[in-house]
C-alpha cells in the first residue's frame, strides 16, 4: 500500500498507517504506573521539537491534544453522489495519467467507478508520484471535491493504493492541529501510542468524584471517544464527550488559582496599619471637595482591611468609567506612604497615566506626598531624576505607563504596586513591577489591579479566582451613565462612519491605541 498527499509529493519513504487502539508502536517498556511523563515516549527529536511548538512537551500532552474535527473514511462515495465542497472517499481505478503544461505543469489522474470519472489535479508534484498513479492502480481518494472543467474534481486530495474489497476503517479519522514539518499520519501515530501508554498506566483514571447533577462521560471515556469516534457519533463541541473535557478544562484552571491563591496567603508583605485621624487619608478626605459614594467607602474599607494583613494583597477593583476607582486608589497609595512605604501607579497609555499624574498632583502634593512622573516621552535629565527619587525613597509616589517596570527602575521600599486596566498588560508585566520591592524586596508589595470593563460576577469567578473582587456598582451624583459596547471587527466602517457624523456635529472623538512594549512604529 502507498501512502498519498504532499508527502508522497516530495518522493517521501512509505510510511505506516496510525495503529489502532491498543497499539503501542515503537515503545519499550511501560512507564510507572500512574506517573506522569515529563518527556515525549518514542518521538524522534526532530519531531519533538516541532511538537513543542504546539505546546506538546510530554506524553500526557498528547493524550489531550484533541482533534479539531473529524473525516468520514468509513464508507465510499460513489463519484457521481459526490457535493462541491464536501469531504468525501471515492475509490476507482486510474484510467489516465497525464501531465498538461498549460496553463501550468498539472498533473492530470482520472479515476473511475461505476458511476462516474474523479479528475485529480496536483500542481507540484514528482516523477515518483506519477509511476505511483500509472492507469490500473486502484486507489482511495479522500478530499473535498468541486465541479472542473473535465467534471468532478479534486485539487491535491489524500490518496493511497489498495487491494480491491479492502476494509474500511473502524472509525472516523481525526485531524489534529498541526505544525510545518508534522504531518497527520505522524500526529495520529503518536497520539495513539501516548493514549495507549497512558491507559496502560492507569493515568485515565477519572480527575473528578462523581458528584450529583453532573450527568457528563467518565474522563477515559469521553477522551477515548474524541481520538476514536465510531463511525455516525455526532462530535459537535456540545456534546457530552465535549463538554467532560470542557469541564475538566475549567475545573483544572480552578484548582491552579486556588493554588495561586493559597500560596500567596504564606507569602509575608508588610503590614499596613492604619495610622490613626493624623494621617494622609484622613487629611485627603477632608480636603476633598466631595464626598464618597458608599460603593467606594464599601470597597475601600475592603482594600485598606487587606492591607493591614501580613501578606501581599491582590484584589481587582472594578468599576465604570467616572465610577470613582482613582480615589480609592489613591487611598490606598495614602495608606502604603503613611506607614514608610512607596507606591506605584501605572496605566497602559501616556495619556490615561498622564490624567492619573495630574489627577493625583492635584490631590497629595499640597499634603507633602513627593510623585515622580515616568513614562517614555520623558526627556533623559527628567526620568534620571525621577529614578534617584525613587531609589534613594524621595519619591513616595510613582505614576507612569510601562517604563515603570523597566530595567533601571527601582524602589527603596515598594509596598504598594497599583495597574490600571491591569488586562492592558500581560502577567510577566504586572509580575516585574510587584518584584521591584528594593531593600525591602523579602516582603512582597501588595497589588490592586484596576478595571472598567464590565466583567460579569460568574466570569470573574472563573477568570480571577486567584483575587479577591471589588466592585464599585454606583456613581457619583450627576455622573452620567457609561454604556459599554463590543463590536466586531468586521464593523469598523460603521464605527467609523459613526465618528465622522459626530465630529461633523461639533463634538468631539478619541481613539485610543495603547502601546505596552517599545517599538520602531
Amino acid at each position: 500500500m502507498r501512502a498519498g498527499g504532499a508527502r508522497a509529493n516530495r518522493g517521501a519513504p512509505r510510511r505506516k498507517p496510525a495503529a489502532k487502539p491498543g497499539a503501542a508502536p515503537g515503545v519499550k517498556g511501560k512507564a510507572p504506573a500512574g506517573a506522569l511523563q515529563t518527556s515525549l515516549t518514542g518521538v524522534a527529536p526532530g519531531i519533538a521539537s516541532k511538537l513543542a511548538k504546539l505546546g506538546i512537551r510530554r506524553d500526557f500532552d498528547l493524550v489531550l491534544h484533541l482533534p479539531l474535527r473529524y473525516e468520514d473514511e468509513t464508507r465510499i462515495t460513489p463519484i457521481a453522489a459526490l457535493v462541491d465542497g464536501v469531504f468525501a472517499q471515492v475509490e476507482g481505478v486510474v484510467t489516465s495519467a497525464e501531465i498538461a503544461y498549460r496553463p501550468r505543469r498539472t498533473l492530470l489522474v482520472r479515476v473511475a467507478d461505476a458511476t462516474g470519472i474523479l479528475v485529480l489535479r496536483f500542481l507540484n508534484f514528482y516523477t515518483s508520484q506519477v509511476k505511483a498513479l500509472a492507469e490500473g492502480r486502484r486507489l482511495r481518494v479522500c478530499g473535498e471535491s468541486r465541479s472542473g472543467f473535465f467534471g468532478a474534481e479534486m485539487i491535491h486530495p489524500r490518496w493511497r493504493e489498495v487491494a480491491e474489497g479492502a476494509p474500511l476503517p473502524a472509525a472516523l479519522t481525526p485531524v489534529y492541529p498541526a505544525t510545518a514539518g508534522v504531518g497527520q499520519l505522524t500526529l495520529r501515530r503518536v497520539v495513539v501510542a501516548a493514549v495507549e501508554r497512558a491507559r496502560t498506566a492507569g493515568q485515565l483514571d477519572d480527575t473528578a468524584p462523581s458528584a450529583e447533577g453532573i450527568e457528563l462521560p467518565g474522563f477515559a471515556a469521553a477522551l477515548m471517544a474524541l481520538h476514536f469516534p465510531a463511525p455516525g457519533a455526532d462530535l459537535s463541541r456540545e456534546t457530552l464527550p465535549w463538554r467532560r473535557m470542557k469541564f475538566d478544562e475549567l475545573l483544572a484552571q480552578q484548582l491552579s488559582l486556588k493554588r495561586s491563591y493559597r500560596a500567596r496567603r504564606i507569602q509575608a508583605a508588610a503590614a499596613l496599619a492604619a495610622p490613626g485621624n493624623a494621617g494622609l487619608e484622613a487629611r485627603l478626605m477632608a480636603a476633598l471637595p466631595f464626598r464618597l459614594t458608599a460603593a467606594q467607602e464599601r470597597v475601600a474599607r475592603q482594600i485598606l482591611n487587606d492591607l493591614t494583613l501580613p501578606h501581599p494583597m491582590r484584589r481587582l477593583l472594578q468599576g465604570d468609567v467616572g465610577s470613582g476607582k482613582t480615589i480609592v486608589a489613591a487611598l490606598a497609595a495614602c495608606r502604603a506612604i503613611d506607614c514608610g512605604r512607596q507606591a506605584a501607579f501605572m496605566a497602559p497609555t501616556e495619556i490615561l497615566a498622564e490624567q492619573h499624574f495630574r489627577k493625583l498632583d492635584h490631590w497629595l502634593t499640597p499634603l507633602g506626598v513627593k510623585i515622580a512622573w515616568l513614562s517614555g516621552g520623558r526627556d533623559r535629565r527628567s526620568r534620571n531624576a525621577a529614578l534617584e527619587q525613587l531609589a534613594t525613597g524621595e519619591a513616595h509616589l510613582a505614576v507612569g505607563t510601562h517604563a515603570l517596570f523597566q530595567a533601571g527602575v527601582e524602589f527603596k521600599a515598594l509596598g504598594l504596586a497599583i495597574v490600571d486596566e491591569q488586562h492592558r498588560f500581560g502577567v510577566e508585566q504586572r509580575l516585574s513591577l510587584a518584584m521591584k520591592g528594593g531593600a525591602a524586596g523579602a516582603l512582597a508589595p501588595h497589588q490592586l489591579m484596576m478595571s472598567a470593563t464590565p466583567i460579569p460576577r460568574t466570569l470573574a469567578m472563573t477568570f480571577y479566582a486567584d483575587l479577591d473582587v471589588s466592585v464599585i456598582d454606583e456613581l457619583p451624583p450627576g455622573r452620567t451613565p457609561v454604556a459599554t459596547r463590543l463590536v466586531a471587527e468586521s464593523r469598523r466602517d460603521e464605527i467609523i462612519a459613526r465618528i465622522r457624523e459626530a465630529c461633523r456635529a461639533g463634538r468631539q472623538v478619541y481613539w485610543v491605541c495603547p502601546l505596552i512594549e517599545e517599538s520602531e512604529l
